[in-house]
């Protein structure tokens, strides 16, 4: 999707990260780059608008049930470990089977 105009970000990057911005969690930079694309290509601006709608639409028919403390416990116990482990991978040093 794009309105044929050159922008600083890329459509593509705009709608890929819509619900980064959408959420609030990108950072004070990428946000203002993300929303001044947005102000500028209508195209985007539409898709945009319907995600948008959809989340608040989500939020309202599907807000009320939240997943026990324990379970979100769980969850940030198990991807931090997950984390760690990557980190462990990619940051070891190479050893030679030789």
């Amino acid at each position: 999707m794009s309105c044929g105009k050159p922008h600083e970000t890329d459509c593509s990057e705009v709608l890929a990260e819509v619900y980064l911005f959408l959420d609030h969690e990108c950072d004070e930079k990428r946000q203002h780059l993300l929303k001044t694309h947005l102000e500028e290509c209508h195209p985007c601006l539409e898709q945009y608008g319907i995600e948008e709608h959809l989340k608040d639409l989500l939020a309202r028919k599907c807000g009320g049930e939240h997943a026990p403390e324990e379970l979100k416990q769980r969850l940030r116990a198990r991807l931090y470990q997950t984390t760690v482990e990557v980190e462990i991978r990619t940051t070891a040093p190479e050893t030679s089977s030789t």
